[in-house]
């Protein structure tokens, strides 16, 4: 037996199809209450709020315990159990839609990882009971529930990133620090962000991710995002029509004369320079390559000679 607040979704009435809501509930179970073996046909989340049990799916079984949770997949058979001496208390969220493996594996889960750690229990546990006060079926419930699992999943990202990043080592945690640091640039650097912007993005102050970057790249963060603008223009140049103050835009310099100067002092050239200097070499290596297929073509239709040596 378990003393559970349940709310219940009609599938045909969802407005969203890619990721949604299709119940929750919470509950304080009786030792050994189990449930299964089963088989859902959507994806179920439980997350141990209090007490112990086990989660045993095909050959696999996992003893867990409070902060811990677990992933039931659809269409595998599974099992759980409370603790017998310490019954959990647990609460779920199952959802669905074509966009559920992508979300999940945003956060580290499905393929193989079926439980995850997460300190943020408390507030998981209002996001579900603010779910259960929405339990009629009208477009404000549909689209705060819609708000609700999105939040949800916000806070388990939070604190399973939380948790993970616990157990890594000095060196892994600085790797992971520098790894997070290229993406930002990489999808930013046209939007002239600052190294300050990119340390408040990682959570660390300037002269530590200035130490990071200088110890494991070779370069500062000011000479990495340089670099990163100026080779983007640089394949800018080569590859399109693009007036170089367009492409100084596009880099992140607001000023083209700045992206100049820059670029002549990273490699040497201006950039109009060096776009001349990049269709020349390319309408030499054309002609090169049309010479070298006309002598091949004269050479192929000569008449074979040679001579034969008689024995």
């Amino acid at each position: 037996m378990e003393e559970s607040y349940v709310l219940h979704l009609q599938k045909q009435y969802q407005k969203f199809s890619d990721f949604y809501l299709c119940y929750c509930g919470h509950a304080r179970c009786e030792p050994l209450h189990s449930y299964g073996p089963a088989v859902r046909p959507n994806y179920l989340l439980h997350y141990i709020l209090d007490g112990s049990g086990i989660y045993r799916v095909e050959d696999q079984e996992f003893s867990l315990h409070k902060g811990e949770g677990f992933l039931i997949e659809p269409n595998k058979q599974t099992f759980y159990q409370a603790g017998e001496e310490d019954p959990w208390t647990y609460l779920w969220i199952g959802f669905d839609g074509a966009k559920c493996e992508s979300c999940l594996r945003s956060l580290g889960l499905g393929n193989g990882q079926l439980t995850f750690r997460c300190e943020d229990g408390g507030e998981l546990l209002k996001l579900v009971e603010a779910m259960l006060t929405y339990n009629k079926s009208d477009t404000e419930a549909d689209f705060m529930l819609q708000s609700l699992l999105c939040r949800f999943f916000a806070c388990l990202a939070k604190g399973i990133s939380r948790e993970s990043e616990r157990r890594l080592t000095k060196r892994e945690r600085e790797n992971l620090y520098i790894h997070q640091a290229m993406e930002f640039i990489r999808n930013n650097y046209a939007n002239g962000i600052t190294v300050s912007d990119i340390a408040g993005y990682v959570a660390l102050n300037r002269s530590y991710l200035f130490t990071l970057f200088r110890r494991i790249l070779g370069v500062s963060p000011q000479e990495c995002l340089t670099q990163f603008r100026l080779t983007r223009a640089k394949e800018q140049l080569t590859l399109t029509d693009a007036s170089v103050a367009n492409i100084a835009m596009s880099c992140g310099y607001q000023d083209p004369q700045v992206f100049s100067k820059a670029f002549k002092q990273q490699f040497g050239i201006t950039p109009v320079k060096y776009r001349k200097w990049d269709r020349e070499r390319a309408s030499c290596i054309l002609k090169m390559d049309s010479w070298t297929s006309h002598v091949r073509l004269f050479f192929s239709a000569l008449p074979e000679c040679g001579s034969r040596v008689r024995g």
